[in-house]
Formats: structure tokens, sequence, C-alpha cells
């Protein structure tokens, strides 16, 4: 089972609302998700970044893959200095 760590959309039109959660590759964006690991709203003025960086950390140590956007939202919230979370 090929696990990622993406986000699903939450929230009404034109205002997005993001869950960062663990889920399997086959899933849905929005459907089936293991675990919750912090939110984002992009829409916030201040950093609208939230991350369990511990239970994050957990899962890329375990191999969770995270998409190009949740890397990009991890190295602003200062996660996964320890492990490389570069892909390709």
């Amino acid at each position: 089972m090929a696990v990622k760590i993406r986000l699903a959309r939450h929230g009404r039109h034109k205002r997005p609302f993001y869950r960062i959660v663990v889920a399997d590759s086959r899933s849905p964006r929005d459907g089936r998700f293991i675990e919750v690991l912090g939110t984002f709203d992009p829409l916030s003025d201040a950093s609208g970044i939230r991350v369990d960086a511990a239970r994050t950390q957990g899962w890329l140590e375990q191999g969770a893959q995270p998409s190009e956007t949740v890397k990009q939202i991890l190295k602003k919230a200062g996660v996964g200095k320890t492990v490389s979370i570069s892909g390709g």
C-alpha cells in the first residue's frame, strides 16, 4: 500500500480550507484517509498552517511520500528537517 501525505479540500465555494492528511494513494482526494496531520488555510492573513510535527515526522520516517504542495507547506512550517522529504 503506497501511503501519501496530501491535501483534502474542505470549505465552501471560493473559500478553500485544506486538511493535511495521510491517505492511501488509491483513495480519492477528499475521500478516505488514515490520519489528519494538520490544516492549511490559504486565505488567512497570518500563517494559516497548523501541523502536528511529531506525527508528520513519524509518517515520513515510515516512508509516506508527501505531494509537491505538501512538501512546500512542510518546508514553511519547518517540519521534515531531519528526514529528507525530497522525492522524485
